[in-house]
This record gives structure tokens, sequence and C-alpha cells, in this order.
């Protein structure tokens, strides 16, 4: 059985099917290779942090998605105290240190 055998076998419906499968299939795989590019891009639009697609690939390659997001929440923090620096919390609400109580009474 040769492949043009097999062709004339199918009919223009079947053929139709099996380009349409073809052609979602091509788009699966080109969505799930550029995830660390997408992901990337939004994160330097959404907070500043500039990262490489490979970067976010190794660490999910080694650690998984939960490398990833420690990873991405460790960016924003240091991207958040390189802007705003520290918080400063006033003296007035600052809450009392343990052992140092003072009692009523």
């Amino acid at each position: 059985m040769n492949v043009s055998s097999f062709f004339n076998g199918l009919g223009v419906t079947s053929l139709s099917l099996l380009a349409f499968a073809g052609v979602l299939l091509f788009i699966l795989i080109i969505s799930f290779r550029s995830r660390a590019i997408v992901f990337c891009q939004y994160l330097k639009t959404m907070t500043g942090v500039e990262l490489k697609p490979q970067q976010v690939s190794g660490i999910f390659k080694k650690h998984g998605k939960d490398g990833v997001r420690e990873m991405f929440l460790d960016l924003i923090i240091k991207q958040d105290l390189n802007e705003t620096g520290p918080l400063q919390i006033p003296k007035d609400v600052r809450a009392p240190k343990p052992g140092k109580t003072k009692t009523k009474g």
C-alpha cells in the first residue's frame, strides 16, 4: 500500500478534517513553545522586571511551576523595594515588642 492509494480512499471531507486537525496541532505546539516569551513580555509590561525566556524555561525545567512562581514573587518584591524602598511604619501604630509590654495597675 503506497501513500497515493491511502489518499485516494479518503474523501474531500476526510482530507479537510485531517488538514484542520493538523493546523490545530501546529497552533498547539506553537502556543506551548511561546509560553516563556509571553510570560516575559507580560512581566516587563506589568512590572518593569525584564527576564529572558531561557531563564524562565530553565527554572521551569528544574523546579516546575512552583519554582517559576517563587522567582516571580522574588523579582516583584525586589522591584517594589527598588522603587519605593522599605515601608516605614509610624511608631504610634507599631505593636509592642514581645516581653516589653506595659502593665496597668
